[in-house]
């Protein structure tokens, strides 16, 4: 009775011990994943900073005037924490209205092959940074809900693993369009 006893006990703690070591080799894997994917939002960020900068150099020809609007363009760099990118894509959000807003005052421009082309190259770069974003977040609710379930939930709170953060959407963009005709 004694040795059927401790093997049972033994069978159940491999079986506890395989369950711990495969629970946190997932959380090792989706942590990973979710750390491509925000270097994945990195790499369209600095695409879209470097499309946003070829523009700006193709508009300072037409505006030599205007300089001082882009005084606040974006350097990036690796390692920001989502929030940081969350702002920095802010940023450039604001520097490329202005762009636009200038492009108007320069019909010569707009007509411009170059800028037309770098525009359709920046509204190619938002789809694929849109694309990237929702990786990123369907990866952070995966990790997410892999940490907050129980029983891995008893894993994740004896490492200490904490929620990742989503990339948020900018305010403003978050208001209904108004059009007016």
């Amino acid at each position: 009775m004694f040795i059927i006893g401790g093997s049972v006990i033994l069978l159940l703690l491999i079986i506890i011990a395989g369950w711990w070591i495969s629970t946190s080799n997932n959380f090792i894997r989706m942590g990973n994943k979710l750390k491509e994917s925000a270097s994945g939002i990195e790499v369209s960020l600095v695409k879209r900073h470097d499309l946003l900068t070829k523009m700006l150099d193709a508009t300072k020809g037409y505006m030599a005037h205007e300089r001082e609007t882009f005084a606040e363009i974006v350097s990036l760099r690796r390692g920001m924490s989502i929030p940081e990118m969350n702002q920095a894509n802010d940023q450039m959000n604001r520097m490329e209205a202005r762009i636009k807003l200038l492009a108007e005052n320069y019909p010569q421009l707009r007509s411009s092959d170059v800028f037309c082309q770098l525009q359709h190259s920046i509204h190619d770069c938002e789809e694929h940074l849109q694309a990237a974003r929702r990786l990123y977040n369907s990866n952070a609710t995966s990790f997410n809900n892999a940490i907050q379930v129980f029983p891995n939930s008893i894993v994740s709170g004896m490492k200490k693993m904490v929620p990742a953060a989503f990339f948020a959407a900018e305010t403003g963009k978050l208001q209904d369009v108004r059009m007016s005709f």
